[in-house]
């Protein structure tokens, strides 16, 4: 019997589904079995918003530790949560097809962002989605709110077995969702045009040691990593890193490859929604570099126009 690969994981019923279906795909590929391992982060033990505890990269620290001290060989992280610095010894070998990149709101009685009456209270984590949900609807009550995604839809009054909860609606990730099988709470899918989703949004990376010496694993890895995915979060990626803004800043990024053509749409916020700033570019066939470099010509041009005037951009 081929030795187990031990992959990584946060506990919740996201992370865990997440990471056992990446880790079924690479042991498929690899002709090796897997075994999971839980791992507690610190934002699985920290209250408080995100901005207050450190940003999304508390979910991350204690996976790369597993990795590092070869507690496993592969940590699965959700893209959006990974900080844009590699961290020294560990390298994202894989990052499989994105699933849906927008945002989501599950609302009361079908409700959609059009028809929430004004005043209604619309909870999310994140300044990105408050900041642009404040400019499209700025007579909404928007709130910030943490917990699993089972813990935010029970807030929402009449949306889980009719209880009455305390929000109106909420909004959250439409890729996590539709992995745990809640698309039925969702009231309307947020057009990227409302709502930029966060740079890597909908995406996963498959984290490792630079070091593993694993043929089969590796050959595993590169046969599951998705070209077009990878340049897209690449860019996107290389906004938030040139603007030196962390992953919980109020900064929605979104790159799609057609046609051999790589486009990329980047908006930054103030955390009021009042003022956004929102840009453009696109490039021909290119390769990671070439993304990298896109991502970096549009964060120069957002902060030609303003941008850190407006947002906390500092990680």
């Amino acid at each position: 019997m081929p030795q187990a690969i031990r992959v990584g994981t946060r506990g919740s019923a996201l992370a865990l589904t997440q990471t056992t279906t990446v880790a079924e795909n690479i042991a498929g590929l690899s002709g090796r079995p897997y075994e999971l391992v839980r791992v507690r982060t610190e934002g699985d033990i920290l209250k408080g918003s995100l901005s207050q505890i450190g940003g999304t990269g508390v979910f991350v620290a204690a996976l790369r530790d597993a990795l590092l001290e070869s507690r496993c060989e592969l940590a699965v992280h959700s893209l959006k949560d990974l900080p844009t610095l590699p961290a020294p010894g560990l390298t994202v070998a894989s990052v499989p097809a994105r699933a849906d990149v927008r945002d989501a709101l599950c609302a009361r009685d079908g409700l959609t962002l059009a028809t929430l009456p004004d005043g209604a209270t619309v909870g999310t984590g994140s300044p990105r989605r408050a900041a642009q949900l404040r400019s499209a609807r700025p007579g909404l009550n928007v709130v910030d709110i943490r917990g699993n995604v089972d813990t935010r839809l029970g807030r929402v009054t009449g949306l889980v077995d009719g209880a009455p909860g305390d929000l109106d609606a909420v909004v959250l990730a439409a890729a996590g969702l539709l992995r745990l099988g809640r698309q039925a709470a969702i009231t309307e899918y947020i057009d990227p045009a409302v709502m930029l989703p966060a740079p890597g949004q909908g995406a996963l990376a498959v984290e490792c040691r630079i070091d593993d010496a694993d043929a089969s694993l590796r050959k595993a890895l590169e046969s599951y990593d998705d070209a077009e995915t990878r340049l897209a979060v690449t860019a996107e990626r290389a906004v938030l890193l040139q603007l030196e803004a962390g992953c919980a800043a109020p900064i929605g990024a979104f790159a799609s490859v057609a046609g051999g053509s790589l486009t990329l749409e980047a908006v930054v916020c103030s955390l009021d929604g009042r003022t956004m700033i929102r840009r453009t570019h696109s490039a021909g066939t290119v390769d990671n570099v070439g993304a990298a470099e896109l991502g970096m010509a549009l964060a120069e041009e957002l902060l030609a126009a303003g941008a850190a005037g407006i947002a906390p951009l500092k990680s």
